[in-house]
Parts: structure tokens; sequence; C-alpha cells
């Protein structure tokens, strides 16, 4: 079973992209963020002759989550329970004894900002909710575009962002405080080579330079850790024309008796 995450920056400008993918690449699950399409906007029926049901959260212009599977989809939940909050962020699913939780995590600005307060708070929040639901379901997966790099090698120069956004202290200590509640980066579970990041800035030829970050990421449960078998970030679509300046993670997982549940 595969499940990976994808930004892709605007479904109406890059559908054809993921369909392209889709097609190439069939994973199981995939969750996507910044669709940035209001729901009666979202190509159902396009997705559905490819094979995939879908379930999702927009709103006009910015950020919007989805989650499509090729297997059944259960128990969904749109947003954080324990946060107010108008942006469709979080959209969470049981699909083939797993749950599955897509997070589009704000971006923060800059340190001081209240966006970056607004980032802090929603983060505590998450922390408190995605452990409520791993007590409830042991198997869960975390995919999406955190807007962290955990890490100063998931950094193309760690000291030239050290203070900003995406790299800071707080942003970091965020991300380990998340990981404490049981979850493995699924990507870190295997040796993999240097400088890999999942995101490059449109300007200054950053992706042909790899002037990049490791910010989307795939955070596995014990249980489905245990059945980690691969995870790898799949840069080709970043060469694409008009491409997402973020690039799919997938993560392979053996399947057991997941889809019995």
């Amino acid at each position: 079973m595969k499940i990976a995450t994808w930004n892709v920056n605007s479904l109406k400008v890059r559908l054809q992209h993921l369909l392209a993918w889709l097609e190439a690449n069939p994973v199981d699950i995939l969750c996507v963020q910044e669709t940035k399409l209001t729901d009666d906007r979202f190509p159902t029926a396009e997705l559905e002759a490819i094979g995939y049901e879908a379930v999702f959260s927009g709103q006009k212009t910015y950020n919007g989550v989805a989650i499509l599977s090729r297997h059944p989809i259960a128990s969904v939940q749109k947003n954080n329970p324990l946060f107010a909050d108008e942006q469709q962020r979080i959209l969470a699913a049981t699909i083939g004894g797993m749950r599955i939780v897509c997070a589009y995590m704000p971006n923060g600005q800059e340190i001081g900002s209240d966006k970056f307060a607004y980032k802090m708070a929603w983060l505590d929040a998450l922390r408190a909710w995605i452990a409520d639901e791993m007590r409830a379901h042991p198997r869960l997966a975390l995919l999406g575009d955190y807007n962290i790099a955990p890490e100063a090698r998931d950094v193309h120069d760690p000291a030239e962002w050290e203070h900003r956004i995406h790299f800071t202290a707080p942003e970091r200590a965020q991300m380990a405080a998340l990981m404490e509640l049981g979850l493995l980066d699924a990507f870190r579970l295997f040796a993999q080579p240097e400088k890999q990041y999942s995101w490059w800035d449109y300007r200054q030829m950053a992706f042909r330079r790899n002037r990049g970050l490791r910010i989307d990421h795939i955070l596995l449960s014990r249980e489905l850790a245990a059945r980690c078998t691969a995870c790898h970030i799949d840069r080709e679509t970043r060469k694409w024309e008009q491409p997402s300046d973020h690039a799919p993670v997938v993560a392979t997982l053996d399947s057991g008796n997941l889809l019995q549940g």
C-alpha cells in the first residue's frame, strides 16, 4: 500500500498534473493541500474516472485540503474540533484500517507577526487533537505540508535560514513536540541521499540549484512505522511546465490486514 502527500498549489491550475501523476503513480491514498477551490468546483468526476474516491474541504483562493483514495472512505472529520478556524486546513478519514489526517499547516510569515502567533496556536491545538486521535486510532498517519523543516539537513543552507520562517527554533520545537506523541518521520526511517528537499522557491532558479527545504512530511504512528518499507520524494513533477513548488512524498506500507480494518 502506498500513501502520499502533495501540495499542488492550486488544483484549478494543476489538475492535469495531478491526474497524470496518479495515472503514472497509482498510490492508494493521496493527501492534497492548497486545492484553492470551493467544494462545488472540486473535480470529483475527473478523479472518479481514474478510480479515486475523494473527500475535500475547500475555500476560494486559499488553503483547501482533500483526501483521494482507491479504497472506501469513512468517518470523515473536517477541521480540528479543538480549534475554531475559518481556514480549511485539516481533513481526517478512516481508510483501510488507518486514520489518515491531511494537514496544511500555516506559513507563519515571520516571528513576531500575528500570522506566526496563529501558527503556534494552530500547532498547539493540532498536537492536542492528534494525541486524542492516536488514542482512538493506533494506526494513524499525519500527512501534509508542515511548513517546517525539522533539521539542518532538511535545509539547503541552515545558516541562511536560521531565523527565517520554516526553520525557526519555535517551529522546530513544535515539530519535535508533535513527534514526541509517538510519531515517526517516514522519510527518516531509511537511509537517504543528501540534500533531499520537497519545496523549492520559484525564484532565483532555486530548483535548478537545489536550494530547497524538506517541509512536506509523512508522520506515522509506531504501529504504521513498523509496516513502512520505503519513503521517497518524487522530484520529477517539479520539472514539469508550470509546476507546483512542492513535490509529492510517497511512503510504502506492508498492507498486511490493513484493508480488512
